[in-house]
């Protein structure tokens, strides 16, 4: 820091009025402090800052005028302005009457030996203000930021995961840019990707000719009659079509191949996706293990499942079954015979709800990719509730307690049989005393009253009470 080298020579005709205009001129805030650091007068060079009050502070400590964090500040400005180093400055922060703080910059020093402190101000508004604005600025940027990956990751799995064979193209020199995994499959290129070659080398020397006279036909209208074209690795026909949009980056073209053998996008099969898609019944294509390849919307219900990614891959029996033997026995008799109707089961979800379904299955050996089709519809509504019928209404025969298998534990079933057979030895002993309970009771060595509670609990209670019962 930088002082005056004569003072005594050039300022010592300065008056007391002079240096208050001085200090007024040179500073936004001054105060004049007594050795308590309580305010005795009080210099605003600036608008803003005498709209805030500070005219009142006069015969107030200046540790009362700020904020607490920056008490222990206004403290250190005090004790250094007794000593004869240079005056640090030090951000301090005044509460204001409008809401917030008013930050100012201030510095202290002790004039004379016994005379007072002086503490000059700088305000700190306009820079705030600034940063401020840079911060708000940095958070839009960030939320733009953001907006654009969401939107680019929205981008990329629909490219990726879209049936129809996309590719992006340079327009001046053809060259592919991207092309999503359905254009790989259909070119027959394999691990040999097309991305970053010319695009008619993916075709025959005839259709390259198409491609090239398609593509000069876009560049310059903008739009194409769709051509004919027929692959060089795979030998099949396409019907391809491409379209022209801009960048920052320059001209771009969008290509799009249909196939027209009909063995990946044809109508048909695009009518029979569209048909498995809005089933009311679940359908799920699995590999022979029971893995998923395809779920459609129903099945996705069922289970209580937001995507068709999130069942993708995993094993059918995270879902299906009272226990995960049920698909075993599904795969088993798949092999074996090929087809399976009507197999009663349940369907967990992943909120842990279950579904009384039938599933009707076929297995589909042949072809490219051997796999498993599962139609699974929900019968819930045409069953008694289980609950229902275990706690009020006993089965009545050996099928119904078979029923019973997999759906409750065993020891709840051996408690069900007991109780059928209480019940069928109660009913037998009323026919054979023609419905007298007295005589039903000794004939089974019950008290009445412990047969009367086996009649209630039975829901036999409603019978008429004979004379002697």
């Amino acid at each position: 820091m930088k002082q005056f080298v004569s003072p005594r020579r050039y300022l010592k005709n300065v008056d007391a009025d002079a240096a208050a205009r001085l200090i007024g001129c040179a500073a936004d805030v001054a105060l004049v402090l007594d050795r308590d650091g309580v305010i005795r007068d009080v210099s605003v060079g600036s608008d803003d800052l005498d709209a805030e009050g500070y005219g009142r502070w006069v015969g107030q400590p200046w540790i009362d005028t700020v904020t607490v964090e920056s008490r222990p500040k206004v403290e250190a400005l005090l004790s250094e302005a007794a000593t004869d180093s240079t005056p640090p400055w030090r951000h301090i922060n005044h509460p204001s009457p409008a809401g917030g703080d008013v930050p100012v910059l201030y510095s202290a020093l002790k004039v004379g030996k016994g005379g007072p402190v002086i503490a000059v101000g700088r305000s700190l508004r306009a820079a705030s203000i600034l940063q401020q604005r840079l911060v708000e600025a940095q958070q839009s940027l960030e939320r733009d930021y953001a907006r654009m990956r969401q939107a680019e990751t929205r981008y990329r799995l629909l490219f990726q995961t879209s049936a129809e064979a996309v590719l992006v193209l340079d327009a001046a020199s053809t060259i592919v840019l991207e092309a999503n995994p359905a254009a790989l499959r259909m070119l027959g290129n394999g691990a040999h990707s097309i991305v970053g070659r010319p695009f008619a080398e993916a075709f025959d020397e005839r259709s390259a000719d198409k491609v090239s006279t398609l593509v000069s036909t876009v560049r310059a209208t903008g739009s194409a009659e769709d051509e004919r074209v027929q692959s060089a690795r795979a030998q099949r026909e396409f019907r391809l079509s491409a379209s022209l949009f801009r960048t920052e980056t320059g001209a771009h073209l969008l290509a799009r191949l249909a196939a027209l053998d009909g063995a990946t996008t044809g109508a048909p099969d695009s009518s029979l996706a569209r048909a498995i898609e809005l089933l009311p019944d679940g359908f799920v294509l699995t590999e022979l293990d029971g893995r998923v390849l395809m779920a459609n919307r129903a099945f996705l219900d069922l289970v209580q499942v937001a995507a068709e990614d999130q069942v993708r891959g995993k094993a059918l029996d995270e879902w299906l079954g009272r226990s995960r033997v049920d698909l075993n026995v599904l795969i088993a008799n798949l092999k074996q015979h090929g087809a399976v109707r009507l197999f009663a089961t349940t369907l967990r979800s992943g909120l842990g709800a279950e579904t009384e379904v039938e599933i009707s299955a076929v297995s589909v050996p042949e072809g490219e990719a051997p796999c498993l089709a599962f139609s699974i519809r929900s019968v819930g509504r045409r069953l008694a509730p289980l609950a229902a019928r275990v706690g009020h209404e006993l089965p009545r025969s050996v099928d119904q307690l078979t029923e019973l298998i997999g759906r409750v534990p065993l020891k709840d079933i051996v408690r069900e049989t007991a109780d059928v057979i209480e019940r069928l030895c109660i009913e037998a002993a009323l026919k054979l005393t023609g419905d007298n309970r007295a005589s039903a009771a000794e004939m089974l060595g019950l008290s009445r009253q412990s047969l009367y509670v086996k009649l209630h609990r039975y829901g036999m209670g409603e019978r008429e009470h004979d004379p002697a019962g």
